[in-house]
């Protein structure tokens, strides 16, 4: 999302034997204790320690025997987490015997004695994400973030999501957690944090202050389905002190509206090496569209933009083309849902078309596209050879529009996946675009649901498609019989040959 995956992605099993629940690893560290304080062959053999020494030991052995099974187990991401499970005894089994023979410290020694092998390795990437989503109280979160708290940790990489901070549960105790979590880490030099997932609000975004302030590093940062209102937004402006170094902000699925659009206008206008920016799902209009747009141009850096289900309008989307001039390295841009109107999606393809030559992904879907733009979309479509994904699904470009956008995508060989479902497409359309995009060497679905197609006409379809039939999408929603009585009325078939025999010399780029 997203930018980043984390590891917590993984097959779905009906038992999972991995990670360990907190209660489970205390109970091991018990049980170690009580090896380590009561007679034994080894004890007899090498001494008894003290109940405090024995403990010590106990939890750093078993923090390192996780340490070790959690990085085998995101080696095996399919596995139940059985061998993850063996490993971690057979560390803790290991571990201890070397506790042992060790022996108890001598009373002028206030070290814990530690055999060189017990040394953990120096991980980077704190993750809680894993296993079942779960409540974290907060006798919980001491347990959970001991390991933050060891002196020279080299964590540069935090993840928090997958788990709720007391959500259901009264505020005070969810902020109390919260609190913990920030203190442990306040000071830490962070490269990438992520608290999506998390019934944040502005309480909780200023219960991770300490945190937040304290950062000058951060190069990834992730608040997405955080419940991040415009008061949450600021708390968020206000406390992240330093983003000279962020190349990565991911806001999705927030409620922050157009004033709070205009607080994480002002972090981006802060962030001069920004790479990736989400800002999807977050109920911005057309002012907060036009303001995010404005500090955009400083980041001229930008590979990815995701703006998408917003309602920019057509305002927003004319301000959105400027910034997007400043904007050459793009390779992903996604623009759905915005509401650009023919207006706006014409003044944001003549920019592109003008520079991002190594575009990858266009996405600009659910945006009131007619006919009107098809030249300009054309136009710029052509220029982008590296194009490998198109989406204009749930426009109304008819088989004019569909038919310019097939012309131009003729020469694309990298062309994997096209959407042009829902878009008032009849049969010439949906046959001169399929007949363009079945021919690609590396093209895998093509999706035209949803339109207007006669039965001859997916007959056709499927024919050109009969060796590759994977690379036809399904057709349940498509209407053969689609304004029959209102345009076709039987001329439909006879016009079709006529229009695309108009078209077919068009030239892309042609305005009328």
């Amino acid at each position: 999302m997203d930018a980043t995956t984390m590891n917590s992605e993984r097959r779905q099993f009906s038992i999972k034997l991995w990670p360990p629940s907190l209660n489970t690893r205390q109970m091991l560290v018990e049980r170690m204790t009580n090896n380590l304080t009561t007679k034994s062959i080894f004890t007899q053999k090498y001494g008894i320690l003290s109940k405090e020494e024995a403990e010590e030991n106990a939890k750093r052995i078993e923090d390192v025997a996780f340490t070790t099974a959690n990085k085998n187990y995101d080696e095996e991401p399919d596995g139940d987490g059985g061998s993850a499970v063996q490993l971690y005894a057979k560390e803790c089994s290991k571990l201890l015997l070397e506790v042992l023979k060790q022996g108890p410290r001598s009373k002028a020694d206030n070290e814990v004695v530690t055999p060189e092998n017990i040394s953990a390795p120096r991980e980077t990437f704190f993750d809680i994400s894993k296993g079942q989503r779960a409540f974290i109280e907060a006798e919980e979160a001491e347990e959970l973030l001991r390991p933050l708290k060891d002196p020279g940790n080299s964590y540069t990489k935090i993840c928090f999501s997958n788990r709720s901070f007391g959500l259901g549960r009264p505020e005070a105790e969810a902020l109390e957690v919260m609190t913990i979590f920030s203190a442990a880490l306040e000071g830490s030099i962070l490269k990438s944090l992520n608290l999506s997932d998390n019934a944040l609000g502005e309480k909780g975004v200023r219960a991770f202050g300490a945190l937040l302030k304290s950062q000058t590093c951060l190069e990834e940062l992730y608040l997405m389905n955080d419940g991040i209102s415009e008061e949450a937004a600021r708390a968020v402006c206000e406390l992240i002190p330093s983003t000279e170094k962020l190349r990565v902000l991911q806001f999705h699925n927030n409620m922050t509206g157009d004033e709070g659009a205009l607080a994480i206008s002002e972090v981006v206008k802060r962030s001069p090496l920004l790479e990736d920016f989400r800002c999807s799902s977050t109920r911005i209009g057309s002012d907060g569209g036009v303001a995010l747009s404005e500090a955009l141009e400083t980041c001229t850096h930008l590979k990815k933009l995701d703006l998408r289900d917003n309602m920019f309008g057509v305002e927003g989307g004319l301000a959105l083309s400027k910034a997007l001039s400043k904007h050459a390295d793009l390779s992903e841009v996604y623009l759905s849902y915005l509401n650009l109107e023919d207006e706006g999606s014409i003044a944001i393809a003549n920019v592109l078309k003008e520079t991002a030559p190594s575009l990858e992904v266009l996405e600009m879907a659910g945006n009131d596209i007619t006919a009107e733009a098809a030249p300009a979309i054309a136009a710029c479509i052509a220029i982008k050879q590296l194009l490998t994904k198109l989406n204009l699904a749930e426009n109304e470009l008819k088989d004019e529009g569909a038919i310019q956008i097939s012309k131009a995508l003729e020469a694309h060989a990298p062309l994997k996946e096209v959407d042009l479902s829902t878009n008032l497409i009849r049969r010439s359309g949906a046959r001169v675009l399929a007949q363009t995009v079945f021919q690609k060497p590396e093209f895998k679905l093509l999706n035209i649901n949803g339109n207007f197609i006669s039965d001859e006409g997916i007959d056709e379809i499927k024919d050109l498609c009969k060796k590759y039939p994977s690379m036809l999408g399904p057709l349940d929603d498509n209407d053969p019989e689609g304004e029959q009585n209102a345009e076709e009325s039987g001329e439909d078939e006879g016009n079709a040959g006529e229009l695309e025999s108009k078209l077919k010399n068009l030239e892309v780029g042609q305005e009328n």
